[in-house]
């Protein structure tokens, strides 16, 4: 069954519908280094199938280029990330995958407009509660695609607050769209930690399917994960101990045991190389901070109110809100707090719960976080200069894990 993925980013829903045996036909994003990121997974996938794995485990080590992974990979495959803005340039999407698909059908198509118009954190940081954002309407951009395309079902995901966003007028909209273009709708407010990521991350899922098609979608808000339940410990305890400024980007190796959960999640694989694996340098007050974060969550439990810091180490002038800017990713929790993009700006959200370590965390525990697996390589736009691109990405994508699971049931009822 073939799809399309809109609004792709690093390609994490896309992922897990690979893993479920879907085939992509195109993916659609307006970022540069998020499509290089796409081309290099497209070229995993392609030499995996091919029984070429070492030419990409060549890649990892550092022993050939971008440019000389992308050469031993078709042109064609390459030419499926369309690296254009849904919206202003949709006559030539269009015509792009018209030429990929041909004579194929498009079954499926999945993606979400970007998040920020609609999440609560930013519209109380903008002063017309981001109603002025165009962002707000890509929906409708979406749709386009659906009467283009009519494909059976399609996945649209965001954050929560699209159902509140402008008193929900913005969702009932959608929801209006959308049946006019023959579809019926269900959302589902979904928990990533029910389908195994160790991550406190609520999203919303909007499945629509063809009104003529007589399914019966699962309860995917009460969706219970076969993994077996696991601790954040998880996603460290075979990682290279690093200090704040540390590490290789390609490429070290594993100091630990593979574990279940790393296992069961798909992280962990016969390739054993890690990637991307490099702590951001950080101050001293950065690091006296982030010992004080750690010392008092692992003594106490408790969680760091920014005024309670020692005056000499207040830099912020804002002591009314945001209490919480310095916080430890706790091992010791069934799941973490939620992983977002700001953590391109820097770490402070999410500081390692190794004291000794004393840092904040790294692209690949990050990715971890997320289920992305470790032969998953970020992009930048520049080659070698990827960190803040990696996070960006990370940060907006779906789980993997979670996007597999949804695909495998959608793929039983299709």
């Amino acid at each position: 069954m073939n799809f399309i993925d809109l609004f792709a980013g690093a390609g994490g829903l896309s992922e897990g519908f690979i893993r479920a045996g879907f085939k992509p036909m195109a993916h659609v994003e307006s970022d540069k280094a998020a499509c290089f990121t796409l081309n290099t997974r497209l070229a995993y996938h392609f030499l995996k199938e091919n029984n070429k794995i070492e030419r990409y485990i060549d890649y990892l080590k550092g022993n050939i280029s971008r440019s000389d992974l992308y050469s031993i990979i078709p042109e064609h495959l390459l030419s499926t990330v369309i690296n254009k803005s849904i919206g202003s340039d949709n006559k030539i999407i269009f015509s792009e995958i018209d030429r990929l698909a041909g004579n194929k059908k498009i079954d499926l198509i999945i993606g979400g407009p970007p998040c920020q118009a609609y999440s609560l954190v930013g519209r109380a940081r903008d002063e017309n509660s981001m109603q002025d954002d165009k962002r707000n309407y890509l929906y409708i951009q979406y749709n386009l695609f659906l009467k283009k395309y009519n494909p059976k079902i399609f996945i649209f995901e965001n954050v929560p607050g699209l159902l509140s966003a402008n008193n929900g007028h913005y969702f009932s909209n959608m929801k209006n769209l959308f049946r006019e273009s023959g579809y019926n709708t269900v959302p589902f407010l979904l928990e990533a930690n029910n389908f195994g990521v160790l991550q406190n991350r609520k999203r919303i899922l909007i499945i629509g399917y063809k009104k003529e098609l007589n399914i019966s979608l699962p309860d995917f808000e009460n969706f219970k994960t076969e993994i077996s339940p696991s601790k954040v410990i998880s996603i460290f305890s075979d990682l290279p101990k690093l200090q704040a400024g540390e590490g290789i980007d390609k490429y070290t190796t594993y100091t630990g045991k593979v574990n279940s959960w790393l296992k069961a999640s798909y992280i962990r694989n016969s390739i054993n190389i890690i990637t991307q694996h490099v702590a951001r340098p950080n101050t001293l007050q950065d690091k006296e901070i982030y010992h004080i974060v750690v010392e008092k969550w692992n003594t106490k439990g408790e969680r760091l109110n920014y005024n309670d810091l020692p005056e000499s180490l207040k830099t912020h002038k804002n002591r009314h809100s945001f209490f919480d800017r310095f916080k430890v990713v706790a091992s010791d929790l069934p799941y973490s707090h939620t992983v977002v993009a700001h953590i391109s700006k820097d770490g402070h959200y999410y500081i390692h719960p190794d004291i000794e370590q004393n840092r904040s965390i790294t692209v690949r525990e990050v990715a971890r976080l997320q289920t992305f697996p470790d032969d998953f390589y970020f992009e930048g736009a520049k080659e070698g200069r990827n960190r803040t691109d990696a996070f960006k990405q990370i940060g907006n994508a779906v789980p993997p894990l979670m996007a597999q699971a949804i695909a495998k049931s959608l793929k039983t009822i299709l």
